[in-house]
């Protein structure tokens, strides 16, 4: 990611904050390299267990062009897809979380390291994970975890 696309997507997720200059200093002084940002604003995030979303991450990036943002927390116990919001509020899918409105968000600065971290940065144009696609791939990534063995 070249400085220009870090800022861009950067400038895109300061847009949900409530103070984005002060999440920009927090990105910058903070111990972690993470700020808080509200959900359901520009963005609903669905939260998988990693036995899930590795596989429907797989699925997903070869399906779509390029996935829509997908942050890894907790060692990548956890994926957490960027999804248009409203899309929490409707979900029904079981062993997912649906974070939406009235929720925060641990993120990272897309050009940093940090203890959470992005395994596909925001691209600053606003681009999500549609969520008719996300759900056949997830799927898709268990049926194919059942003919290999798995699960």
């Amino acid at each position: 990611m070249t400085e220009f696309q870090a800022r861009a997507a950067a400038e895109w997720l300061l847009s949900a904050a409530p103070d984005p200059a002060e999440c920009r200093r927090q990105w910058g002084r903070g111990p972690h390299g993470v700020v808080l940002l509200p959900a359901g604003v520009r963005w609903d995030v669905l939260i998988l267990p990693g036995a899930l979303g590795h596989p429907t991450l797989d699925v997903l990036s070869r399906c779509a062009d390029r996935p829509g943002p997908v942050l890894s927390g907790s060692g990548g116990t956890r994926l957490g897809f960027f999804v248009p919001p409203g899309t929490a509020s409707r979900w029904l899918g079981t062993g997912v979380r649906a974070v939406g409105r009235g929720a925060w968000i641990v993120v990272p600065h897309p050009g940093r390291a940090a203890v959470v971290s992005w395994l596909v940065r925001p691209d600053g144009s606003g681009t999500l994970n549609d969520p008719g696609l996300l759900e056949l791939a997830m799927h898709e990534a268990v049926a194919e975890e059942r003919r290999s063995g798995g699960w």
